[in-house]
Order: C-alpha cells, then sequence, then structure tokens
C-alpha cells in the first residue's frame, strides 16, 4: 500500500463516524429503509482520479472469476455465496472481464471484493453512487460524503491487492467526461428500493441509460415481493417490490426486459416479517428473538432481471 494511500486511510478513521447504514451488499443493512441511512457510506462527492492504464495481472489478485472467489480475502464474504450466487449471477448478466463495468451503490463491498479483482485487470471496474443532492448534509457529513471516492478506492486496494488508482468512482450527475454510452454493464444489487423510498429511481435510472453504451445492459437483483402483495407492503418501504412493478419502472425509464432469472430465488421467504426484509440475515432486526428461525431460512427472496436500452 502507497504512502499516499495509507494517509487516506488514517485521515478517513478521524472523520468518520458510525452510523446506521443500510447497505445494498446486505452485510450491514439497517432495519431502516432510506438512503439517508447510508448516504455516508453510499453516495460519492465529485472525483477527479488518474485513471492508470489497467495491467494485465495485479500480484495481489486473483485473476478469473472462480479465482477470485476462492481468494483468501473473500473467507468471510464465502458464507453468503449459497444465497447471492455470484459466479451464476455474473454469467446470467454476461459480464466479461474485459468490459467496463459498473457497480451502482457498492456499499459496504460484498460485491465489490468479486467485481473489481474480475474486473480491473482487464476491464473498467466503477462505483456509481446515487446524486446528493437532495439531501441536507451537515458538514460532517459532507465531508465524508466528499471523501468517498478515495476512501472506496483504498478499501478495494486493501481489500484485493487491485490498485486504488484503476478504481473510479463518481456520484451518477458527475460522471467523468467522456464516459457516457461507453459502459457495458450497469449492476444494481438490492438498491432499488432505496431509489423508490427517495423517489429518485427515474432521475437515477436515466443517468444510468446515459452511461450505458448502444448494447449495454443493466443487471438487477432485488428483494422480492408476491405478485399480489399490497402496494403498502411492496413500495420499498419494507425492503421489498414486486416483480413487475421493477419490470414497469424500467421500462418508463427507456429500458426492455431482455430474461429474467430465478438464480437467486427463496421460496421460504414469504415477504411478511414484521421489520421487512432486515428482519432475515444477514441484518436479523430482531436481535435474538426467532433467530434461529431467520436463520434457517436464509436471506431474501430475490428477483434477477437483466435489461437493455430500448431503442
Amino acid at each position: 500500500m502507497t504512502r499516499k494511500i495509507a494517509l487516506l486511510i488514517a485521515a478517513t478513521a478521524v472523520i468518520a463516524t458510525p452510523v446506521l447504514a443500510f447497505q445494498a451488499q446486505g452485510e450491514q443493512e439497517a432495519a431502516q429503509p432510506s438512503i439517508l441511512d447510508r448516504v455516508l457510506d453510499r453516495v460519492l462527492g465529485p472525483a477527479e482520479q488518474p485513471q492508470a492504464e489497467p495491467t494485465a495481472t495485479s500480484p495481489a489478485a486473483p485473476t478469473g472469476l472462480s479465482a477470485v472467489l476462492a481468494a483468501d480475502y473473500r473467507a468471510d464474504d464465502r458464507a453468503r455465496d449459497r444465497y447471492r450466487n455470484p459466479a451464476e449471477t455474473l454469467n446470467f448478466f454476461r459480464v466479461e472481464p474485459t468490459m467496463t463495468v459498473a457497480e451502482f451503490g457498492p456499499g459496504g463491498g460484498w460485491y465489490t471484493r468479486v467485481l473489481a479483482p474480475y474486473i480491473a485487470p482487464q476491464g473498467r471496474y466503477i462505483a456509481v453512487n446515487a446524486d446528493s443532492s437532495f439531501r441536507d448534509l451537515n458538514a460532517e457529513q459532507s465531508a465524508r460524503r466528499d471523501s468517498w471516492p478515495q476512501r472506496m478506492a483504498a478499501n478495494v486496494e486493501e481489500w484485493t491487492g487491485i490498485p486504488a488508482s484503476l478504481v473510479t468512482a463518481f456520484e451518477s450527475d458527475e460522471a467523468p467526461e467522456g464516459l457516457a454510452g461507453t459502459v457495458d454493464r450497469i449492476l444494481i444489487f438490492r438498491s432499488l428500493h432505496g431509489m423508490r423510498n427517495n423517489n429518485i429511481a427515474d432521475s437515477e435510472l436515466r443517468r444510468l441509460r446515459d452511461l450505458l453504451a448502444d448494447d449495454g445492459m443493466v443487471g438487477v437483483v432485488q428483494h422480492r415481493a408476491p405478485s399480489n402483495e399490497t402496494w403498502a407492503r411492496s413500495n420499498g418501504t419494507r425492503g421489498y417490490l414486486r416483480q413487475q412493478d421493477v419490470i414497469d419502472i424500467f421500462r418508463l425509464n427507456g429500458f426492455e426486459l431482455v430474461q429474467a432469472s430465478e438464480i437467486n430465488a427463496n421460496p421460504n421467504d414469504t415477504a411478511g416479517w414484521d421489520r421487512g426484509v432486515w428482519t432475515l440475515p444477514p441484518v436479523l432486526a430482531l436481535g435474538d428473538a426467532n433467530r434461529d428461525q431467520y436463520v434457517a431460512i436464509g436471506e431474501s427472496d430475490r428477483m434477477t432481471l437483466l435489461f437493455r436500452k430500448a431503442n
């Protein structure tokens, strides 16, 4: 790790304050389904990061998806593979290691620790977060937001060995010049309910559409409510959305459905929990109350959808 990155991490530790983060990656998702709960760790400030030329390999990082999934640094993450099925999911999304791939709202980094080492050595890994201008942030929150791109890059290097210079990070309304129309895949993992809760789904999806190449596609994994669930219980406030509602949101914002998959389905999840999706692992919002029951159920039932830009 370079001295510059070490100093960035040290500086971050000074200004960082504990927050309730509802992570799209799920490992720190809190019971409150609002982007406010995760804004400090998920939104990105403007970034002018130099882009180093990708190298064929990184000495600290494995190559190939199988090697990435088996890497030592995923020892703690691997327990969730049976619920999140990363190999099957990325294959369904038609992700290739030479592509330009954007991860929307990388949160605590569960999928980042798969995507960055898989993509960055040969392609380009990008972290994108929602435009934060709708939030009224205090000085401390603003400082933490503005430091996010550097902290994200430093974290990727610390986690995986991928050089921080190979990580591009920005808010959706502040894409680097020349990036529009060049992204091959945008991946959105368990984040759509947050967009819906804050009334930014339309604006965010339209910005993401602008980033996509003409043949680019968006992969979505989202907590799923039953198709006959009421609107009040499937509008995102409990973390769950109806699959057809998600398809309609994308259609209204210039996308068409390519394919749906049951890769990440969990029929044991009834989606009727008192604390919404956060009742289940990994959050277990009710603590020890019925813990064994919820652990046995596993993580939420999830839709897995692939969209392309409509003509």
